[in-house]
């Protein structure tokens, strides 16, 4: 085939994280993305997919051939507000989405701090809202995707409802996949509802937050611990009452830890606490309760060996968000003991990216 660019993005320094490329593009249609993995799948060329540069830390991926920008593709394509549902672009900023749908009193919830992050960046890296473990995660949000695979195809998959799955669940095959099932054009997010009433709380001790039924989130840091409540006014007030802490008006969301290196420690719920008192004194640290992920930033690498090897012990790990750049020996390796399932997932892989030239090297085992 004729291969014919798209248009020619922005600079991608603009992009924190972005790689240098022969090749710079910004596809303005479904079609567009086509024509560029047609060519990079005929080619053998390695595609790196930027959305807002904040998940560009992950895995060890080679310096690609073609840059694709996914900053044209962030159009709102339906936004049902009484059936909430929400159906955009890929390429959407988190904030912008966000703030639209904080006019109708709604959220998609997605992180709270998202910084230059777009929705196909979030999906792709796997990341969740702090309030998962009251409104569920990013994966259980997802309810239909379009995509387009390695080599060319056009691919939707899910629904505009909650239930409705046949075959692979591919949505939810997507998050935490770093786009080696297909580049992600779209999505269909389910919405939630914002109370008018909001809450921060900071608490002395964890046990406190076990005196009101299902928080929003409840999340500790150097400085303490914080429980997160909404509802209607008389329901917060009197959650606040039984906390007896520290009340602040509104819902206080943290940022998350920065440094040099920057880690998500993810264990059994269960051990949370027990992850808590294992992270470096150097590092800072924020940990949400009963999800068990512990994000954190540090200057170095020093401690990480052990906190892996216990985490792996427990059945968790420790993933290397970003840290800085640097080659052989003196990069410490990203995703740590390779997944059982790994075979399964080059398997899987194979089948939507034969020629695997969309983002190689993001996931476990440099895949």
């Amino acid at each position: 085939m004729n291969y014919h660019p798209p248009h020619i993005s922005r600079l991608m320094s603009e992009i924190p994280g972005a790689p240098t490329a022969e090749l710079v593009v910004s596809p303005k249609t479904v079609h567009d993305v086509v024509a560029v993995l047609h060519h990079a799948s005929d080619k053998g060329l390695a595609v790196q997919v930027m959305g807002g540069g904040s998940h560009s830390g992950y895995g060890t991926p080679p310096e690609p051939d073609i840059v694709m920008s996914m900053d044209r593709l962030g159009e709102v394509e339906a936004w049902e507000v009484d059936d909430l549902t929400l159906v955009v672009g890929a390429g959407a900023r988190v904030s912008a989405i966000e703030e639209m749908l904080g006019e109708e009193k709604q959220t998609a919830v997605l992180p709270e701090r998202p910084g230059s992050s777009t929705i196909g960046g979030v999906i792709a890296s796997g990341r969740s809202s702090l309030r998962r473990h009251r409104l569920y995660s990013t994966r259980e949000r997802l309810l239909e995707t379009t995509l387009v695979t390695g080599d060319g195809r056009i691919v939707r998959s899910g629904g505009r409802v909650v239930k409705n799955v046949t075959g692979y669940d591919l949505p939810r095959l997507q998050v935490g996949a770093f786009g080696s099932l297909g580049v992600i054009v779209s999505v269909c997010l389910k919405l939630w509802p914002v109370p008018e009433h909001g809450a921060t709380v900071r608490i002395s001790d964890r046990d406190q937050a076990s005196a009101v039924t299902r928080p929003l989130a409840v999340l500790e840091d150097e400085e303490g611990i914080s429980v997160l409540v909404w509802g209607t006014e008389e329901t917060v007030s009197a959650m606040c009452e039984r906390l007896d802490g520290s009340v602040s008006e509104g819902l206080d969301w943290p940022s998350d830890p920065t440094g040099p290196f920057r880690w998500s420690l993810r264990v059994p719920p269960a051990l949370t606490d027990e992850a808590i008192s294992r992270i470096p004194s150097a590092w800072s640290f924020l940990a949400v309760h009963g999800v068990g992920e512990i994000r954190a930033g540090s200057d170095s690498s020093d401690g990480a060996s052990d906190l892996r090897d216990w985490a792996e012990s427990e059945g968790g790990g420790l993933v290397v968000v970003d840290q800085p750049h640097a080659t052989g020996d003196d990069r410490f390796e990203p995703w740590g003991a390779e997944p059982p399932a790994l075979s399964l997932q080059r398997d899987l892989i194979a089948q939507f990216d034969p020629a695997r030239v969309i983002n190689p090297g993001r996931l476990p085992a440099g895949l």
